[in-house]
């Protein structure tokens, strides 16, 4: 019963194996080759443009005791009246921001707005 699947299956299977596992080269008419296409990565983003942004998420955090007085000096536990719960949640939407994810034990050593910044511009994921 089984030979019978497999004999019928085997050519099926030996025309999926010798197909070409990469594309063809692409041809426009008869002599242009198009080149492929490179992708690089986006410049990296300078500190004025960081703390603009993370200062914009603290002022948007509904949280923060004096969200229009945020500075690079301000910190979160202090000048902003942030508990711990809150400065993680802050830390997840600069995460979210940045499209980065930021380790747990640096997290933890993150206690101002120019400490998060720095760590952002050190980061080259962040975008």
């Amino acid at each position: 019963m089984f030979r019978t699947t497999l004999r019928a299956a085997s050519p099926i299977a030996s025309r999926a194996i010798s197909r070409p596992l990469v594309a063809k080269s692409a041809f426009i008419g008869a002599s242009k080759f198009v080149a492929p296409i490179r992708f690089y990565t986006a410049a990296p983003v300078d500190k004025k443009e960081i703390t603009s942004r993370v200062i914009d998420v603290i002022k948007a955090f509904d949280k923060t005791a004096a969200s229009s007085e945020v500075t690079g000096q301000t910190y979160f536990h202090k000048d902003l009246g942030l508990d711990s719960l809150d400065t993680v949640e802050l830390l997840v939407a600069i995460e979210e921001e940045f499209d980065i994810e930021i380790p747990d034990k640096v997290a933890d050593d993150l206690k101002s707005v120019g400490e998060t910044v720095d760590y952002i511009a050190s980061n080259p994921e962040a975008n």
